[in-house]
């Protein structure tokens, strides 16, 4: 076979991405391949990331990891979804929850044949046909049964909230156990090959020489070996994603424990609000050319529901990627790779693909070229559609208060953003590319949310009749409403499970 199969791994940095890539890499390598992890306690984490997607669920089952003992360890909280307010329209709000919407009729998506009877003004709240969405609105919660096959109980997808810094610490313990060396370092020197500008080593402050074969760069937005060695560049998105600051904030926990998150559209931006058991995360993403950051910070601070615990913590970021996130023997993860502002919790996701993707294409140390392209190809392609994604929330606005929205609602966007957005108004049909992140029922509350109306529906709706697409309907709302009527408080649930122990 070609290649020497790869010895010795090491991650640059720290972090949610750092310590992810080592307890994943941990689980998976032949026992005498070294991994080690090299951070400075000098270089602070971004720590912002405190919301997921319901694919955290498989990586830390993959671990091995108990659900509720993680919860437990990082004051987490469960998510449904996220509600979105003043981003169609002022005053106006929607609800994007995980899962999926009704029960399909026929042949056809559920979603066109509410789409039918919206089009005669006789559909309810298209919130009110999913289960998670109309459990976060009376602020309930359970896992799903999956002991009731058919009923919309075993429907719920659920996500976390948690605090990103406990989680990473809670993964270096994870890693440590399992073999995985720590050295407290900063890299201040990355040596190349001469031969093929492959890295050979870095250098540490204190002198050491660290070799590996494979190289991790978790180091965030700087990109430590990506970019400041290799000199990979990197994919500026900032005219379609014009927001590059984030202010985060934590304060004290006041009110219900809310089962999803929060973002509310500003005048130049957006914030965030994620409930933990023990406070509440806080955060204002603003594009620097529409408000100073001054003003920014205001506006964050009037809109806490709590006493600010901290003061607030200025991010600067580009959105976008680099141009390969595997060069080299080095492949990028986390921030070091790209990024995708928190406006759909992605970045935790892409951490999680890009080291599974790592591991379907675990190279040896020839590492073949056609190995490395693929894994590009794969990452780009993802990059793209999660792009595509969080775009349509600003492109698809009817705002017009602010000059920052007057830009979003005019400026251009991607082409396949366009053919999507083209498809679903003529059609309301949503193809999802490629086994994409984002299924059809993101697209459609996400569109139809932002104001996005399809000019017709299905046209295999029509082999039922307009009675039997009714009572469809009735029935699915019904059913939900019955189930969510069931469930327990989501604050109760936390309490009873996985209550954290300690702050």
């Amino acid at each position: 076979m070609d290649g020497q199969p790869i010895r010795d791994i090491l991650i640059v940095g720290g972090g949610t991405a750092g310590w992810m890539a080592a307890a994943g890499l941990a689980r998976i390598v032949p026992r005498d391949c070294r991994i080690r992890l090299v951070e400075s306690d000098e270089i602070g984490t971004v720590g912002v990331g405190e919301a997921s997607i319901p694919s955290l669920r498989l990586f830390n089952q993959s671990l091995g990891i108990d659900e509720d003992e993680f919860l437990c360890r990082t004051q987490g909280t469960f998510k449904l979804g996220i509600e979105f307010v003043d981003w169609g329209a002022l005053g106006e709000s929607y609800f994007h929850g995980f899962g999926g919407i009704g029960q399909d009729l026929g042949a056809a998506p559920f979603h066109h044949y509410w789409l039918k009877l919206h089009g005669l003004r006789e559909a309810g709240d298209l919130a009110d046909y999913s289960i998670n969405s109309a459990a976060p609105a009376r602020n309930k919660f359970m896992r799903a049964r999956h002991d009731m096959p058919g009923s919309p109980l075993a429907d719920l997808a659920h996500a976390f909230h948690f605090d990103a810094g406990l989680y990473a610490r809670y993964l270096r313990r994870y890693a440590e156990e399992r073999g995985v060396l720590r050295t407290e370092g900063r890299v201040v020197h990355t040596r190349l090959r001469e031969a093929d500008g492959f890295i050979d080593a870095v250098v540490l402050a204190g002198g050491e020489v660290v070799t590996a074969d494979l190289f991790i760069d978790c180091s965030g937005f700087r990109g430590v070996l990506i970019e400041e060695a290799l000199r990979t560049g990197y994919d500026d998105w900032r005219h379609w994603l014009p927001c590059d600051r984030a202010l985060a904030v934590p304060c004290a926990p006041n009110g219900p424990l809310l089962p999803y998150t929060r973002s509310t559209a500003g005048p130049a931006g957006w914030r965030w609000r994620i409930p933990l058991q023990h406070r509440t995360g806080n955060g204002h993403v603003y594009c620097s050319g529409y408000v100073s950051d001054d003003e920014a910070t205001a506006q964050l601070l009037a809109g806490l529901d709590g006493e600010p615990l901290a003061d607030p913590r200025l991010l600067r970021f580009v959105t976008g990627k680099r141009r390969r996130i595997w060069n080299r023997n080095c492949v990028a993860v986390g921030l070091a790779g790209g990024f995708m502002e928190p406006l759909e919790s992605t970045s935790i996701y892409l951490i999680q693909s890009a080291i599974a993707r790592l591991a379907a294409l675990f190279p040896t140390r020839a590492f073949a070229q056609a190995g490395i392209d693929e894994f590009n190809r794969q990452s780009d392609e993802e990059y793209e559609r999660i792009r595509d994604f969080l775009i349509l929330h600003y492109r698809q606005t009817a705002r017009t208060d602010t000059p920052f929205w007057n830009h979003c609602r005019t400026m251009g966007m991607p082409a396949t953003l366009r053919r999507k957005i083209a498809l679903f108004e003529a059609t309301g049909r949503i193809v999802r590319e490629n086994n994409e992140m984002f299924a059809e029922a993101s697209w459609f509350q996400v569109m139809h949310g932002q104001g996005l109306r399809a000019r017709a529906c299905h046209p295999l709706v029509d082999a039922w009749s307009g009675d039997e697409v009714r009572r469809h309907l009735r029935q699915v709302r019904a059913t939900i409403a019955r189930c969510v009527e069931l469930m327990p408080a989501h604050e109760d649930y936390v309490a009873a499970l996985c209550r954290a122990v300690s702050k």
